[in-house]
């Protein structure tokens, strides 16, 4: 494999991992009673979204194909698969408490790609995503560390 292949892969599991994160916290949203909750996790599945965008772009201009399936292996680390089953009849505690890990396995695999030698561009971009996965991290544990979520719909 090429280094611009295996950039191109890496473009890809995070892609697939955005799109993962999109998907979570749009069904966590749907499963939540907390109005405002329900407002910032649409929020933070747009800014996913926003970001595979992003991704998908560079892999386009670096010639590769998106991939847009992905594996199982692959869904398992990004950490939000199955989160619809998880939770089915869950409080919005439980709910939040699902998203704050999933965030927490992003920036890992957003660190762990930063390790790598990336053209600068890349480079840059997934250190400002990595910032905004961060921040959205800290404040998903704001909202898990509170015991009363549901109570203000």
């Amino acid at each position: 494999m090429s280094e611009n292949e295996a950039i191109i892969s890496l473009m890809n599991d995070l892609i697939l991992t955005c799109k993962d994160g999109e998907k979570g916290y749009r069904e966590a949203a749907e499963g939540l009673q907390n109005a405002f909750y329900q407002m910032l996790l649409n929020d933070y599945s747009r800014q996913r979204s926003k970001f595979a965008s992003q991704l998908l772009a560079q892999v386009v201009m670096m010639g590769g194909e998106p991939d847009r399936k992905g594996t199982v292996k692959g869904a398992i680390h990004r950490g939000w698969m199955n989160l619809k089953t998880a939770i089915a009849g869950k409080s919005d505690n439980a709910i939040i408490s699902e998203c704050k890990r999933g965030e927490e396995i992003a920036i890992k695999i957003y660190r762990d790609a930063l390790k790598r030698d990336l053209p600068p561009q890349i480079k840059a971009l997934l250190e400002q995503q990595l910032i905004e996965i961060i921040a959205t991290e800290k404040r998903v544990s704001v909202m898990d560390s509170r015991k009363d979520v549901k109570h203000s719909s």
